[in-house]
């Protein structure tokens, strides 16, 4: 399953951490997984269950490469 740019949402193999999930939302946005780790991060602060159940969630849905 492709885009119509040719991008394809996978969990990154060599921008990892955990899972890979911010490294591949990172290539799939074009943007750094900084980004994405901050966000998930903030996420964590009001007790932890809003980041881990977005983060394993996406850990769940998206394929790795």
């Amino acid at each position: 399953m492709s885009t119509s740019s040719g991008r394809v949402l996978r969990r990154s193999r060599h921008d990892r951490v955990l899972a890979g999930v911010c490294g591949g939302l990172s290539d799939f946005f074009g943007i750094s997984a900084i980004w994405f780790r901050l966000a998930f991060l903030l996420a964590l602060l009001p007790g932890g269950i809003p980041g881990l159940l977005a983060y394993f969630i996406c850990w769940i849905v998206i394929p790795s490469e």
